[in-house]
């Protein structure tokens, strides 16, 4: 089930980009086995899943990372896997024994994902750091607002998703390829700094070609574009507008029922801001629905602001099914997708531990070795 069958992973739980690295591959059919902490096992029932959605899809066995059986046993594992993920800072695999050169040494076509806000090397490597400081210091959280305000921190999608999950997951996946044809693996070293700045390339070659400013929101991109921005309706909800090309601008002003000749030039940046407030004057004239009757199914480019609700029942997500519903709670369905090996959740998320017995027993481990590792407080 998925194009990424038969792919063997061993993720060292953490939080954030790690764990969306191993949702992406589960959802892609890799059998990702989850090594939580022994402390963390709770026992929980599991027919009530718990509500982390990253953890959805794999499989999860309780280790005591701090004992050197437990060491062992990760490194066992390692042993019949492809690919092992971890989100330590710099140096902590190592001191727990679990490092790249400790699993190379025991797989040596293993590819070693790395996930790390600042990377493995540099003078902030060893320091903690959140999602909104990797932007900020990859150049990506500046541009981002409107003129007069401060820089608006767009929840964590860029560094923790976009610039670290996704990027690691790409990382592996690469590394993956690259080891069927040499042999042998690698350590790939995804920082959540290199992957945002990454996605600012496009800025980066506007800024190079003379068309992007470097204030805050004064871009055809940023909210400087009258006909690129969000707009209040009659209701206090509200339209995107995204006519960037001139068929859709010419969409956009029938739809509001103005004559392209009586206006100035769509590109005319000193006029962006008195059409933005006529913009603006026009869609308050209407609620979210009204506008939406009137631009349906045009070349626009608009859309309605949905709600997380609102888009779990948007006609267009429902019959596409970019949602579904695993264990009572809706969520988003795997992507991309793909036509001959499809996608799917394969599982809830399972409570720490829960699969431990089972996971050892398929790796080779006897039952005397799984009572001592148990008695031990090894594996739990």
């Amino acid at each position: 089930m998925g194009p990424l069958t038969g792919l063997k992973v061993v993720e060292i739980a953490g939080i954030g980009p790690g764990p969306f690295c191993g949702m992406m591959l589960a959802d892609l059919g890799a059998e990702v086995v989850r090594v939580d902490r022994a402390q963390n096992v709770d026992g929980g029932d599991p027919a009530l899943p718990p509500g982390d959605l990253l953890a959805r899809g794999r499989r999860s066995i309780g280790v005591d990372l701090k004992s050197p059986e437990g060491v062992a046993v990760v490194l066992d594992l390692v042993e019949q896997a492809d690919v092992l993920i971890e989100g330590f800072r710099p140096g902590v695999a190592e001191r727990l024994g679990i490092g790249p050169d400790d699993c190379r040494a025991r797989n040596p076509r293993l590819v070693y994902g790395r996930m790390t806000g600042w990377g493995q090397d540099g003078p902030y490597a060893p320091t903690a750091g959140h999602d909104i400081n990797y932007i900020a210091l990859a150049g990506a959280l500046e541009p981002i607002g409107r003129a007069g305000e401060p820089p608006l921190p767009p929840i964590n999608l860029i560094g923790d998703f976009g610039g670290g999950g996704m990027l690691l997951a790409f990382g592996v996946l690469a590394g993956v390829f690259e080891a069927q044809r040499s042999g042998e693996g690698q350590v790939i070293d995804a920082a959540m700094v290199d992957g945002s700045a990454l996605l600012m390339t496009m800025t980066h070659s506007f800024r190079a070609m003379g068309i992007w400013q470097d204030e805050r929101g004064t871009n055809m991109l940023d909210t400087g574009a009258h006909f690129y921005d969000v707009y209040e309706t009659a209701d206090g909800l509200y339209l995107s507008v995204g006519s960037i090309e001139p068929q859709f601008y010419d969409a956009l002003l029938a739809g509001f029922g103005l004559d392209i000749g009586d206006l100035p030039h769509q590109h005319d940046r000193s006029q962006w801001p008195a059409l933005k407030t006529q913009f603006a004057e026009i869609v308050k004239t209407k609620t979210r629905d009204e506008w939406m009757a009137i631009f349906e199914g045009t070349d626009a480019c608009v859309a309605p602001v949905l709600s997380i609700p609102e888009a779990l029942e948007h006609p267009h997500n429902v019959q596409r099914q970019t949602f579904v519903e695993v264990a009572g709670i809706p969520q988003p369905a795997p992507a991309p997708r793909f036509d001959r090996t499809p996608a799917a959740i394969s599982a809830p998320p399972p409570h720490a531990g829960q699969h431990t017995d089972e996971i050892l027993d398929e790796a080779g481990f006897d039952a005397d070795r799984i009572a001592k590792l148990k008695a031990s407080g090894a594996i739990a």
